[in-house]
């Protein structure tokens, strides 16, 4: 067993991408620290966060203890849970058919169910025009993966059999059911399990990490959704 003696850094916000890290640390029981990236302020462009995340965005881990004994950076969320799936050996599975399964549901969840559902809220909360064709695309969209996840979980009782890193990709997406217009009725075994993640002492510290942070409303901070939209390259 790997055992972890400095602490993970961790540059992260309380949002359904910084989550999954905060859950996956939270899970291993390692040191870490949180570490806020302002990213309404613009902080996520300053070289020093660049260097460990060139894409500009959260979150991003600093492991001082990574291959060889020498620190690693990592940015991606879904490559930051293989990475710690695969160093600890908890929540990534080590046989080869396991491991497919989790892949798919993991690629599943950063190239479709996160991403849809940000651009449902981003044209139905924060567009200053309301196009129609945008907000239905986007949320039918999300109705049909919130379909797909809950057919997976009829005879599952975690997405990709064990509790696994597919599960903590997709928690903090999931638990904003309501935001995108979903019933409990339509998709039981999607509530079902989120009733059993957050039953877990370690999803629930993780998802509440950060969240005592005073913030203002992103829809109303009209100068952070400047920062925020819109970026072209620099």
């Amino acid at each position: 067993m790997t055992t972890q003696t400095q602490p993970i850094e961790a540059f992260s916000l309380p949002t359904p991408n910084g989550q999954k890290v905060h859950v996956m640390l939270e899970e291993l029981g390692v040191p870490w620290n949180y570490r806020r990236i302002d990213i309404g302020k613009g902080e996520q462009f300053t070289p020093e966060f660049l260097a460990i995340s060139p894409n500009n965005k959260i979150p991003a881990i600093i492991d001082p203890e990574g291959p060889g004994g020498e620190p690693i950076s990592i940015f991606e969320s879904g490559a930051i849970l293989k990475y710690l799936g695969l160093k600890f050996g908890k929540f990534y599975p080590t046989d080869a058919r396991a491991q497919v399964k989790v892949d798919e549901w993991l690629f599943w969840q950063v190239g479709g169910f996160g991403p849809m559902l940000g651009q449902n809220n981003h044209f139905s909360v924060y567009a200053p025009e309301k196009v129609p064709y945008a907000i239905k695309r986007y949320s039918d969209e999300t109705h049909r993966l919130f379909g797909v996840l809950n057919k997976q979980l009829t005879d599952h009782e975690y997405i990709a059999g064990d509790y696994s890193i597919a599960d903590i990709a997709s928690i903090g997406w999931a638990q904003s059911w309501e935001r995108y217009g979903i019933s409990k009725e339509e998709f039981p075994h999607v509530h079902a399990w989120l009733e059993r993640l957050a039953a877990r002492p370690a999803v629930a510290k993780g998802l509440s990490i950060g969240k005592d942070e005073p913030t203002k409303s992103l829809s109303e901070d009209k100068e952070a959704q400047k920062i925020l939209f819109n970026q072209r390259a620099r």
